[in-house]
């Protein structure tokens, strides 16, 4: 009995010491329930509305003030015209459009044409169908209530789907899924081959060549730069011709933004790779740690909208989250290379940090 006792004081020692798989067993289970607990939500709030009313009746005002109330919408504002709104919807200020006609009254019976019209960005269909239906939820009732004793007028608002107006999900999901794919296997990649060096004793003999440190990385990375670029024109084939989703943008912008998600990627691995002393851990941390906050927080299947501020603020340093939006702009919504500025500067940054620490740490690793 003395020596299991042992034993297992051995076995408890063993993980105490080892902080990584403390934290592992107790950090992720915490992680996880605060994540599918706040962060993994269904409903959609916050969703930004424009109104377009070339004249602002009493009626309309009555309709924007209810809007404006409703906790799932934020008025971005009221527009004469739907110019600037679709710019906004271009540039993701805006989700939803609810226009007017000019001569717009619900008194009027019958309606001959559509006097309010619903414009929704479908990029997302799942979003698009929820937004919808909460602003003619809106509608139904605010005419309800001006017609307590009386059934209230026929409008019927005239929904448009804006970038897939035949609601297809794969338009969602392929850049969400290549934003997953590429981040997971070019970071596991490059993690791995390095620390098999390590678990081998290679890499020392690699450092004590003539060859340089910054030389030897480079070369690691080289070719997984190559396979992950032909992962990436397989992905787009198979997209285009096997799944029917239409890449509308320019490739070049597309394989540009693609090629620094690429570099980011290879360079998270070197850090893990820094990091860590096994092919086991390595494994860990590229995959399973980063596959959960990358599907989660990056808006690739669940709405970031919906998720309590503190979560979307870490949201912003998934690199995912900024190239899943950048790939729905350039290859679903069909927009030109200035409209991903943000995005591509964003994933340019990271990349430079994460290529500067990864580095950083290897040189301390050395001395």
């Amino acid at each position: 009995m003395k020596v299991f006792i042992a034993f297992v004081k051995k076995e408890f020692l063993h993980i105490f010491r080892d902080y990584r798989t403390l934290l592992i067993l107790l950090g992720m289970p915490v992680v996880q329930i605060l994540l599918f607990g706040f962060a993994l939500s269904v409903e959609i709030n916050n969703i930004n509305l424009a109104v377009v009313a070339p004249k602002r009746t009493e009626t309309i005002r009555q309709i924007t003030d209810k809007i404006a109330a409703s906790n799932y919408f934020t008025l971005v504002g009221v527009y004469p015209d739907s110019q600037q709104p679709r710019e906004l919807m271009q540039r993701e200020k805006v989700d939803v459009i609810l226009g007017f006609s000019s001569d717009f009254d619900p008194t009027v019976q019958p309606q001959t044409d559509a006097q309010i019209q619903i414009t929704a960005n479908a990029s997302n269909p799942n979003m698009a169908v929820q937004e919808t239906m909460y602003v003619q939820s809106i509608l139904a009732d605010y005419f309800a209530s001006q017609h307590p004793n009386r059934s209230a007028p026929a409008i019927t608002p005239e929904v448009h789907y804006l970038y897939n107006p035949g609601m297809q999900s794969a338009f969602n999901f392929v850049p969400g899924i290549m934003g997953l794919l590429m981040i997971i296997i070019c970071t596991m990649m490059t993690s791995v081959s390095i620390v098999r060096e390590k678990e081998t004793g290679t890499m020392e003999e690699l450092l004590v060549s003539p060859v340089r440190p910054i030389n030897i990385i480079l070369a690691k990375m080289v070719p997984y730069f190559t396979l992950s670029c032909a992962n990436l024109v397989t992905i787009l084939i198979i997209a285009r011709f096997v799944l029917g989703v239409p890449i509308t943008g320019s490739l070049v912008s597309i394989f540009g933004v693609s090629l620094i998600y690429i570099i980011l990627s290879l360079a998270l691995g070197l850090l893990i790779s820094n990091l860590v002393k096994t092919q086991v851990a390595a494994m860990l941390i590229s995959g399973m740690t980063l596959m959960l906050p990358v599907i989660i927080l990056s808006g690739m299947i669940f709405p970031l909208e919906s998720a309590p501020v503190f979560f979307q603020w870490v949201s912003c340093i998934i690199p995912a989250r900024w190239y899943i939006a950048a790939m729905r702009k350039l290859m679903i919504e069909g927009l030109s290379w200035h409209y991903v500025i943000r995005e591509t500067l964003i994933l340019s940054g990271m990349a430079l940090l994460l290529i500067n620490i990864a580095l950083l740490k290897f040189k301390n690793r050395l001395q």
